[in-house]
């Protein structure tokens, strides 16, 4: 007749259990860093902004994430245009500062810094309006793989706005 141990329980199958346990728990571990890092770039592509007058391509700068304007519905200045001259490309024009105001809004950054919070926010980040050259601080939030809540504001995020950028 065998006897109790407490260690291994009464036929050694505690420890065989516990060992399986801790590799499945090792195992799911090593595997979550990965998938982490892919929902962190699940942002990363081509939006519609809200107004449908253009398009951002979001990418990593670094360990953050950035975005550029890539298209625009006018990417000219229309006939009668008392920003720039009839004909040519959409520049910076309300930028605060002067030397930059002749930059091609098409190249454009705007999106600046963002880093992955988890749970599908990105935060800590900058946003730049070529609408009124104001910069506003940022944060974006993916409700689903083709809708993208971006809040920009100023001081606390309570005080602001929230656009919403589809794919």
């Amino acid at each position: 007749m065998r006897r109790w141990n407490a260690v291994e329980g009464r036929t050694g199958d505690s420890v065989k259990t516990l060992t399986y346990l801790l590799l499945a728990v090792t195992f799911i571990a090593a595997a979550s860093s990965p998938l982490r890092a892919a929902i962190a770039d699940d942002i990363l592509g081509t939006w519609l902004n809200e107004e449908k007058d253009a398009q951002i391509e979001i990418f990593k700068c670094r360990e953050k994430y950035c975005g550029k304007i890539v298209w625009l519905k006018e990417p000219n200045y229309p006939d009668g245009s008392k920003d720039g001259t009839p004909g040519t490309p959409k520049t910076d024009h309300h930028n605060p500062d002067p030397s930059l105001r002749k930059i091609p809004i098409i190249g454009l950054q705007i999106v600046h810094d963002f880093v992955y919070a988890g749970d599908d926010l990105w935060k800590e980040g900058r946003v730049y309006d070529p609408k009124n050259g104001r910069t506003y601080k940022g944060k974006m939030t993916l409700v689903s793989p083709q809708q993208l809540n971006l809040r920009g504001f100023i001081g606390i995020s309570l005080i602001g706005r929230t656009a919403t950028w589809t794919r």
